[in-house]
């Protein structure tokens, strides 16, 4: 370890090292003494005067050392880093005279001025020196080393000049003491060192567990092995109402108890449950907590465990904000935040909870209540009103609430009332019309008079025959019916509002001879590319013409056929009409084509595609698949196998409605897609709100170095072609603005013509270059 340097020791350790230096002058005067007595011997023996002047120089450095032992010995502690390093170059100055007389005496008595008993009188004294270099100065390693190379140099350079082979090798023999002397030093230095960084180590730990004890938010105290308290902390004599830990230590749990008895904030029953508990939980080794409300509304929680070395740990803490928010989020998870009354989840349990007791043979009703054109209202006078309106209307339904009444938020403008114990259908029509007529009339909102007008549906059933969810269907099917008939009244379910499941079921099984039939037709809707404004591709799309109802849209009859299981066979029929339409447009014109999830859910749709390429000619790179996120979300590993088998015969693969999903940005690497398609909620604001704009740039942006091509949909302005042309800059758009889709005839067609407003696409992009 090399502390030389200012960096590599703090300064809370270099300072006491320096100190070290100048610590023992009583030693350094005894050598300086026996010293000085051995060169005058040396003298007196040879009379030699080389020898006095080393007596002469000796005396003078040990005058001038020992002044400046003593200087330093009694002056205050130095106060920094500088001020230490000028201490310890005034030690080094004049130990390095020191060390240098007494190799002058080594040099001069075995070389210049030889004597057998000088010779041996001077490596005696620097030897016995040398062994001290270590005990003394281990705080300046500079010194150490000055010091050895002073003392023991001269001594090798002395025997290496008298010349013969064993006084040479005995020469440079001084080189391993010269090792030893400085490896010992240093490793006096690295024990004291890790020594007082150690004690200064566990000082900050000790200071830091105390400010951390005395700092955190929960009392505590640690009982010792007699039960009473050994440690406490400054959190714990506050909450006892004490005036410092200390005042806890020595009581026991029963003591410390006692004292919220004798102040009337805890029962003597509570305080006899808490010391059972805590002390079971102490003496079992487990963790135990015990929550208790005090007398004046505050709640404290205990908790107990067992410590290390016999040590019984128990923490205390206010958990008043804790258990008042705690009722409050079980209050918001029950019940409405705006109206205060029980909101869908908590009456369905209420309901449940009611219909599974008391008598199974009785009647119940259950009535759902809508806000007529509530809607108009927020769009008209902004939504603060009308959740006013709906607080007006929540105030009078609550006031009809009792112990057979529940009343509810369902959600948005709708409310449920259970009745349970209803006697027949006279008494629930009476208590409905006097529900409707007590919400007749006006409310002000916020200066506003608002009429109050409401539709409701009505279900009365036996307990036995129904549950919740049914008759919430039934009361739904009424209320419709009430809104059919003029709204502001309400309709009591009957038998026959169950045509319109009837109808549904009927329009089912047109839609399956429709599919076995192949009366469906496809239509097309162009894709333009940004840089041409031409038709690049365009996405193949179903269409349903019922022979009595007319045209079906396809957000009616497409969950109709996923709810049926034959929504593949429509993905085939589509398919294979789209390729072969497609084989006869010109070359630069593709097709895509939506598959579903299910289609992904199963390996003939890899068949599927191969059969419809065979049967159009039509070349596997003009075919583009549209995959949704559902059919990604299903089974991410076989549809990424599936998709693999699909680019291998080279048909393209596209991410359909890009963003709608949570998870979206992951399926950008991990599988192989050739495009995404941004859905048209990214454009609906894009000419008003800058995010807007800036998420579409980015997409497009994360997008291109990924080697995805990007189409636009939902383009259905011309300021949003311009922003799209001038700063989004995706490969592709789609949408009404190039019209509605064409029959494949159509495609055809308007294969080679440009739009008629990319001569303003171009002039403004000249103009946004200028």
């Amino acid at each position: 370890m090399n502390l030389i340097k200012k960096n590599e020791i703090p300064v809370d350790v270099y300072i006491p090292f320096v100190e070290t230096l100048f610590r023992d002058g009583l030693t350094l005067s005894i050598g300086f003494f026996a010293q000085t007595l051995l060169v005058v011997l040396v003298y007196w023996k040879t009379m030699d005067p080389a020898y006095l002047a080393v007596t002469l120089g000796l005396l003078a450095v040990a005058f001038l050392r020992l002044r400046n032992i003593r200087k330093y010995r009694h002056a205050p502690s130095p106060q920094n880093w500088e001020e230490a390093r000028r201490r310890e170059n005034d030690y080094i100055l004049y130990g390095s005279m020191h060390g240098f007389m007494l190799g002058a005496f080594c040099f001069v008595g075995i070389y210049l001025a030889y004597d057998p008993f000088a010779e041996i009188a001077a490596v005696c004294v620097t030897l016995a020196s040398a062994t001290s270099i270590a005990g003394r100065n281990y705080g300046s390693p500079r010194m150490v080393v000055i010091f050895i190379m002073t003392m023991t140099w001269p001594i090798s350079l002395g025997f290496i000049l008298r010349g013969d082979p064993y006084h040479f090798i005995l020469g440079l023999l001084s080189a391993p003491f010269l090792f030893a002397i400085k490896r010992f030093a240093d490793l006096v230095r690295e024990v004291l060192f890790a020594a007082l960084s150690e004690e200064k180590k566990a000082n900050r730990i000790a200071q830091r567990f105390n400010r951390a004890l005395n700092t955190m938010s929960h009392g505590l105290v640690m009982l010792g092995p007699d039960g009473r308290v050994a440690v406490a902390n400054a959190e714990a004599a506050h909450l006892m109402s004490l005036k410092s830990p200390d005042a806890l230590l020595g009581r026991s749990i029963h003591g410390l108890l006692m004292r919220g008895v004798a102040g009337g904030m805890l029962a003597p029953k509570d305080c006899r449950y808490i010391e059972a508990q805590l002390t079971r939980a102490l003496r079992e080794g487990r963790d135990r907590k015990v929550l208790v409300s005090l007398a004046n509304g505050q709640h404290y929680e205990f908790s107990a465990r067992e410590g290390s070395q016999e040590l019984g740990v128990i923490t205390f803490e206010d958990v008043t904000a804790r258990v008042e928010a705690e009722d409050k989020i079980r209050f918001m998870a029950r019940y409405d935040n705006l109206t205060g009354l029980p909101n869908r989840a908590y009456f369905h349990e209420l309901v449940g909870e009611a219909m599974v007791s008391g008598d199974r043979d009785r009647l119940c009703g259950l009535a759902v209540l809508d806000l007529d054109d509530f809607k108009s209202v927020n769009d008209t006078l902004g939504h603060p009103i009308g959740d006013g309106l709906i607080y007006a209307v929540a105030e009078r339904l609550a006031a009809i609430a009792r112990q057979d009444i529940t009343v509810s938020r369902f959600g948005g403008d709708e409310f449920m009332i259970f009745f349970d114990r209803v006697e027949d259908e006279s008494h629930l029509t009476s208590q409905l019309d006097e529900i409707f007529a007590g919400l007749q009339g006006e409310v002000d909102v916020a200066g506003h008079g608002l009429r109050i007008q409401a539709s409701g549906g009505a279900v009365l059933s036996r307990v036995k025959d129904t549950d919740v969810d049914a008759m919430i269907v039934k009361a739904d099917l009424a209320l419709y019916k009430a809104k059919e008939l003029g709204k502001n009244s309400w309709r009591l379910f009957e038998a026959s509002m169950d045509a319109a499941f009837r109808n549904r079921q009927l329009m089912k099984a047109d839609l399956r001879t429709a599919v076995e039939s192949k009366g469906l037709r496809v239509v097309y809707q162009p894709i333009v590319a940004m840089s041409t404004m031409r038709i690049a591709s365009c996405e193949a799309l179903c269409r349903w013409d019922h022979p009595d109802l007319g045209p079906i849209s396809p957000s009616i009859f497409i969950p109709l056929a996923e709810e049926m299981g034959i929504i593949s066979e429509i993905s085939t029929f589509v398919l294979q009409a789209a390729c072969a339409e497609c084989a006869k447009w010109p070359d630069q014109t593709s097709v895509s084509v939506n598959l579903s999830a299910k289609d992904f859910r199963n390996r003939d749709v890899i068949q599927k595609v191969r059969d419809a390429l065979a049967a159009s000619g039509l070349a596997a790179s003009r075919l583009e698949i549209e995959v949704t996120e559902t059919a990604l979300l299903d089974d991410k590993s076989l549809t990424r196998q599936y998709i693999e088998e699909l680019k291998q015969i080279g048909v393209r693969i596209a991410l359909d409605d890009f963003g709608t999903g949570y998870s979206s940005l992951s399926y950008l690497h991990k599988l192989p897609l050739d495009k995404i398609k941004i859905d048209r909620s990214f454009l609906m604001d894009v000419t008003q709100n800058p995010r807007s704009l800036e998420l579409l740039k980015g997409i497009v942006n994360l997008s291109r170095p990924l080697g995805l091509s990007v189409t636009v949909e939902g383009v259905e302005t011309f300021e949003q072609l311009k922003i799209l042309a001038l700063q989004v800059k995706p490969d592709l758009v789609q949408g009404f603005l190039f019209g509605s889709a064409l029959s494949a005839s159509g495609i055809e067609t308007m294969s080679n013509t440009v739009w008629p407003f990319a001569k303003d696409i171009n002039t403004a992009k000249r103009a946004a270059r200028r």
